[in-house]
């Protein structure tokens, strides 16, 4: 994860980010908070979704914090294209909105994120960067509708031909919203290699975040939402 004490210590770069939020003082407050964190650096803004994906083909982000009601083409549509097109850049949703149609629509669309906007600084703070590391964040309210809901509709599929045992170990550790530093303590490997599986796990599932993988794995059965 980066952070600023890793930045100044001169072996990381700054996360850049989008803004995608139709309201210009939403923005201006958000973009005052982010950028008065030397790890991270907001390189553009937009108003609508059409807006979002061209300034996001454009200036290629590590992270988009994205807004659902906007004019036009909302935040899940404009996810959705987003994540088409570059299926590694981590969306975090930052709304008033904790309708369950809203949640689940924008996880499906790809979203590694969802917080809400009566979320403290500090939250938002450490949203962004677990995002940017490929790690989930949900506001625990939404964290709760993900486990309620798909605690009674999974499909129990064997994994063996997606993947690893050792994989589906760390993806089912990894569901529990532990760190990598945290995983690789708790099965005794180094953080590159959690790394490795969890970009493998990535690719054999077709998704490009720990919330998308994790979603599947529920979704398939090979993870036990009351465990969680």
């Amino acid at each position: 994860m980066l952070d600023a004490e890793t930045l100044e210590a001169g072996t990381a770069r700054p996360i850049t980010l989008l803004l995608v939020d139709d309201h210009p003082v939403v923005r201006k407050g958000t973009r005052e908070l982010l950028e008065s964190e030397a790890d991270l650096r907001v390189v553009g803004e937009a108003g609508s979704g059409e807006e979002a994906i061209l300034r996001a083909r454009d200036l290629t982000p590590d992270v988009i914090l994205m807004d659902v009601s906007m004019p036009g083409m909302n935040g899940i549509d404009a996810t959705r294209a987003i994540k088409a097109e570059r299926p590694g850049v981590g969306v975090l949703v930052l709304t008033s909105y904790d309708d369950d149609a809203y949640v689940f629509a924008l996880l499906e669309a790809g979203a590694a994120g969802y917080l809400l906007k009566n979320a403290s600084e500090d939250d938002l703070l450490g949203a962004v960067r677990a995002v940017a590391a490929g790690e989930s964040a949900l506001h625990p309210s939404v964290a709760k509708k993900v486990l309620e809901r798909f605690s009674t509709h999974t499909t129990p599929t064997p994994p063996e031909d997606d993947l690893s045992p050792r994989e589906l170990e760390v993806l089912r550790v990894a569901a529990t919203g532990r760190t990598n530093k945290e995983i690789a303590r708790d099965l005794d490997i180094s953080p590159r290699t959690v790394q490795v599986h969890l970009a493998n796990i990535f690719s054999k599932l077709g998704v490009g975040s720990r919330t998308e993988a994790v979603l599947y794995g529920i979704k398939r059965g090979w993870i036990d939402p009351k465990n969680l």
